[in-house]
């Protein structure tokens, strides 16, 4: 017998067109180029109408993938929902992307049109001598001229009345595509869907996450091309929030300018956005709005980090753990109410964990025989997850191994307690296997970066002639330290087991990391594997890899 219920379906336009009708002038705040512009969510309504018009005269049907190469500003989230609106996909695309990179999953979606930020247009077309100059939208200011035979965006609207248009989408439909960042292998597409998203946007609401609503004044500082700036543009509507985009700019200084002058109350980001934001405080005596809560995720949140904004500058930090794949959130760093009777001390290295699963989504660790591994807090195994607004398959990808009955492999190694608290403790590819026993990289950078004099660590394995692997870190110091191999190895006395203690360090101005942040660790295990200096060592076995005289440390520079 069935429930006397109705069924709406779960639909992104139908997000907006409630922020529309119920919190019809709140402020959608964009930088652009030119400056900071404003907009009710009232006017954007009209205005994602009228695109939505425009796209369906510029030839897109349903199922289309509409491709977007852009930053946080309001015209790129009048993307987000007047493609989806008309039953398209809309595409979007990291501009840091390589030409290579960038051709393979433009061509593997098979964009129908592609809107691109004019700052970058010349960079596009560079990439992509081929694509048809009528299918390129130029995301221009008034002012700016677009390309010749290119298309402007604000003239597409200019054509368009704002009635709404009343075109019937279902819930299960594809209505977002998102490639993971390909740092190993191609990029591998992942298509939202429509309920799969409202869920997605409900989760970010509920008070065991971000807990988004009408109160707040919403920034996200994680990039709208990075799975959908972890939902923020779908939860803010939701919930009735002012919605702040920083456009291009992501520095400490223009961040802290928004936060205090749009009395921002929650903002997003990986940290070495916030790192940044740290590094501007300190330096310009800036403060932060009294409350202000900031979500990170990415990589793992060093507890110095926590120490600094909440100690220091009183905001309240909350940690996230996701991927592509789970839209991105799957655990947030929530503690029970169970939890505020732990020592001060439990309870910090409680608030260093991942959290645990939101409503929605389920976890669970195997071993190499795919058998499930206990939740006991020492455990560590391959972490797999499901849930509703988790991906079964990649796009125009239906076998990977990394689906499997009816769960996902994440590719992490993770421990689960006995409360639910995840805790990540390395990648599957970046752990380190040392006389068959594994260590933590993950572990070892955490503790590096508590160091006053480090600023950024990463761990990664290499070759040993008796014990397969051991760990070398690679440290970036905070500026004036001068830091020694020693002293950072001593750092690591009584914290962790003496086995576990990094054998060398190598200093380096900075890690190099992807478009979303991450340190990319087969570009480190690369270029230290192949490094003569370090072979004659792990060949001697001396363990004295770093040199305060090595002629080459100056190796990446930030970006």
């Amino acid at each position: 017998m069935n429930g006397n219920m109705m069924h709406l379906p779960l639909t992104i336009p139908s997000l907006l067109a409630f922020a529309a009708s119920r919190h019809r002038d709140t402020e959608v705040v964009s930088c652009h180029s030119g400056g900071r512009h404003r907009r009710s969510y009232g006017e954007v309504w009209g205005r994602v109408n009228r695109l939505a018009k425009a796209l369906l005269e510029l030839g897109v049907r349903r199922g289309d993938r509409v491709g977007t190469i852009a930053y946080n500003d309001s015209r790129h989230f009048e993307l987000y929902y007047a493609v989806p609106s008309i039953g398209a996909v809309c595409h979007t695309i990291n501009p840091r992307l390589d030409p290579e990179n960038l051709r393979y999953v433009v061509a593997h979606a098979d964009d129908r049109l592609l809107f691109v930020d004019a700052r970058l247009l010349d960079a596009v077309l560079g990439a992509l001598p081929d694509y048809p100059l009528q299918r390129l939208i130029a995301l221009e200011d008034a002012a700016q001229p677009a390309r010749p035979a290119t298309l402007r965006y604000e003239d597409l609207l200019t054509a368009q009345s704002d009635a709404a248009l009343n075109i019937a989408i279902g819930e299960e439909e594809a209505s977002g595509l998102c490639y993971t960042s390909g740092t190993t292998g191609r990029p591998k597409g992942v298509l939202y869907s429509h309920r799969s998203t409202v869920l997605f946007a409900l989760a970010m609401c509920s008070a065991n996450s971000t807990a988004v609503s009408a109160l707040d004044a919403v920034l996200p500082a994680v990039p709208m091309f990075h799975v959908n700036a972890w939902g923020m543009p779908h939860a803010a509507p939701m919930a009735g929030a002012k919605l702040v985009l920083p456009g291009a700019d992501l520095s400490g200084r223009h961040l802290a300018t928004l936060f205090n002058e749009e009395q921002v109350s929650l903002a997003i980001g990986v940290p070495t956005i916030w790192n940044g934001l740290l590094e501007h405080l300190g330096g310009s005596g800036d403060r932060l709005p009294a409350g202000i809560r900031l979500g990170v995720g990415g990589s793992a949140l060093p507890r110095k980090m926590i120490d600094a904004f909440e100690g220091m500058h009183g905001a309240t930090m909350i940690h996230g753990w996701g991927m592509t794949e789970t839209s991105p959130t799957g655990a947030a760093g929530i503690a029970h109410h169970a939890s505020r009777a732990l020592p001060v001390e439990d309870l910090r290295t409680l608030r260093e964990t991942q959290g645990h699963a939101l409503w929605g989504i389920d976890l669970r660790l195997v071993d190499d025989d795919s058998g499930e591994v206990a939740a006991d807090g020492k455990t560590a195994g391959h972490l797999q997850v499901r849930g509703h607004w988790v991906a079964n398959a990649y796009f125009n990808e239906p076998q990977h191994d990394a689906f499997r009955d009816g769960w996902f492999d994440t590719g992490d190694i993770a421990t689960i307690d006995e409360r639910g608290f995840l805790t990540l403790t390395d990648r599957a590819k970046d752990i380190i296997k040392s006389g068959g026993e594994w260590i933590s990289s993950v572990a070892l950078e955490n503790i590096a970066q508590t160091h006053p004099a480090i600023t950024e660590a990463a761990v990664i394995a290499v070759p040993h002639p008796k014990w397969q692997e051991r760990p070398l870190l690679i440290a970036v110091r905070a500026q004036s330290s001068e830091i020694t191999e020693a002293e950072l190895l001593g750092h690591f006395d009584d914290k962790v087991p003496s086995w576990w203690r990094p054998d060398a360090v190598m200093f380096a101005t900075a890690l190099p990391r992807n478009g979303n942040g991450k340190v990319i660790k087969s570009q480190l295990r690369e270029r230290f594997a192949a490094e003569p200096i370090l072979q004659r060592s792990i060949v001697d076995s001396t363990g004295g890899w770093f040199r305060e005289d090595y002629p080459d440390q100056q190796i990446w520079a930030t970006g």
